[in-house]
């Protein structure tokens, strides 16, 4: 190893270019500092290269092959119902590397210095950046962390083999699995189940709760009645035992509610499990920097550590793990370290799974709301409804509001259903603006459009909904 014998002095240095790393170093070059950007691997971070891209290029074909039929109906014909999955693998790396030139792009018009290595602090104002036999060290003013997270198997399951897979390994197979256990019920769990269901594979879903999905009840019942229909078994309130891997298959071993044992056996076992906050390898720890229990580096409002050179984002802080918290801390803390005051509140980040049809949830789901004892009148709209949801065949789901029934502010908004990912904007906006029932009813919806299901729902909080019958009353 060769080891620079004189220190280089840098304003602003960035260790990870993740989402949250190269917005916070794009915002931070925009107002004027120079900025160095640490990675060891590739630009774009997990997110780019092997989660959220990767997994969205599945979801969206999946969305695709789950037209057909409704295609055949337009009168558009196809012969052979055929999948190749090794093109579709294609399509992906070439995704993945267009997007990937594109951020090398912003950074370098954006005179962002980009240097590859392993950074490592040597004390709280300097790190070592180690790449093959070279070492060389930095001096900085201000560091962001942005290193992210990786996945760590369930402590039932000690042991990982080759059928068993991570989410950035699951979207790396060659072949659509004969039969795939998807163990978890978060978002990137049942975007595993829907894509691969659509593209072919057998599913299975393992949940260890009673509760199942984590949405609002009426979504969860929905996400229950729809994988029924598609032939994804769901299996709920099951306490893991063993997993038990040959070369051909892999089987697990549950307890079920009855406390009777149960084995699923399938070809490929996915976890989406939990994951850890990637600092370890930073050394940070013998500096005093205050850390949770899990390792998570503790942060203020400007995503300031205990050590005020320090900053961290993203992963590697408490909270969710998605790119949309680190992409809005990163700017946070690059606009602080410039001098400018910052705020990020993430009371209304959106839950979004891409499945098909996608889901979106915002605020408070009813069942929150009512155990908080909150007046409140709730509404549903079938998507069923909507004369486009009709037209393009989307007809599954429906869009939920729950509002405060004396202030008629709006609580929560809830969606599964075609067009929910493009609106979840509008529904983090109006909850984020404390938008009254009226705030919604007053603007013009574009006609036929799947947004008219807004205005529908809205209206139905007090039985006005134009395209629902209206509901009859006892007695009569």
């Amino acid at each position: 190893m060769v080891v620079g014998e004189i220190s280089q002095e840098r304003n602003l240095i960035i260790i990870g270019g993740g989402p949250g790393g190269y917005s916070a170093a794009i915002r931070a070059a925009q107002l004027g500092l120079s900025v160095t950007l640490i990675e060891q691997d590739e630009m774009g971070g997990v997110c780019l290269n092997e989660g959220c891209i990767p997994s969205k290029v599945y979801t969206h074909a999946a969305a695709k092959r789950s037209e057909i039929s409704h295609l055949q109906e337009l009168g558009i014909e196809s012969t052979e119902n055929l999948f190749d999955f090794k093109k579709l693998s294609t399509y992906k790396a070439k995704v993945i590397h267009q997007l990937r030139s594109g951020v090398e792009s912003l950074c370098k018009v954006n005179k962002i210095e980009i240097i590859r290595g392993k950074a490592t602090f040597l004390a709280v104002d300097k790190i070592g950046v180690e790449k093959g036999h070279q070492f060389d060290i930095f001096e900085f003013d201000q560091v962001i962390i942005a290193t992210g997270s990786s996945p760590i198997l369930p402590t039932t399951m000690k042991v990982k083999g080759k059928r068993t897979l991570f989410p950035h390994e699951l979207f790396k197979l060659e072949e659509i699995p004969e039969h795939l256990i998807v163990r978890g019920q978060d978002y990137i769990a049942l975007e595993a189940a829907s894509s691969f269901a659509s593209l072919g594979a057998k599913v299975s879903v393992v949940i260890d709760n009673k509760e199942g999905f984590p949405f609002d009840e009426s979504i969860n019942k929905e996400l229950n009645r729809l994988f029924k229909k598609r032939k994804i078994n769901v299996h709920k309130e099951m306490e893991h035992l063993s997993t038990n891997e040959a070369e051909d298959q892999i089987s697990i071993t549950f307890l079920t509610e009855k406390q009777v044992e149960e084995e699923i056996r399938g070809s490929h076992l996915f976890v989406s499990g939990t994951r850890k906050p990637n600092v370890d390898c930073l050394g940070i720890s013998r500096f005093g920097i205050e850390q949770t229990d899990e390792g998570f580096i503790k942060i203020d409002g400007n995503m300031q550590s205990s050590i005020p050179s320090i900053y961290a984002i993203g992963d590697v802080t408490e909270g969710p793990m998605l790119a949309v918290k680190a992409i809005k801390q990163g700017k946070a803390a690059a606009a602080f370290i410039a001098g400018e005051k910052t705020e990020v509140d993430l009371t209304f980040l959106p839950t979004v799974a891409h499945t098909t049809p996608p889901i979106v949830s915002v605020g408070l789901t009813e069942q929150r709301a009512r155990d908080m004892a909150l007046p409140i009148r709730v509404s549903q709209f079938a998507l069923g409804s909507n004369g486009y949801a009709t037209i393009t065949g989307k007809k599954d789901g429906f869009i939920k509001v729950i509002s405060d029934s004396t202030t008629e502010i709006i609580q929560g908004i809830h969606m599964i259903g075609e067009g929910a990912v493009e609106m979840s904007g509008s529904f983090v906006q109006l909850l984020e603006m404390a938008a009254k029932e009226e705030d919604i009813k007053f603007p013009n919806y574009a006609h036929p459009g799947f947004n008219e299901g807004l205005l529908e729902v809205v209206e139905g909080l007090i039985g006005q909904a134009i395209h629902t019958a209206p509901v009859k009353k006892k007695g009569l």
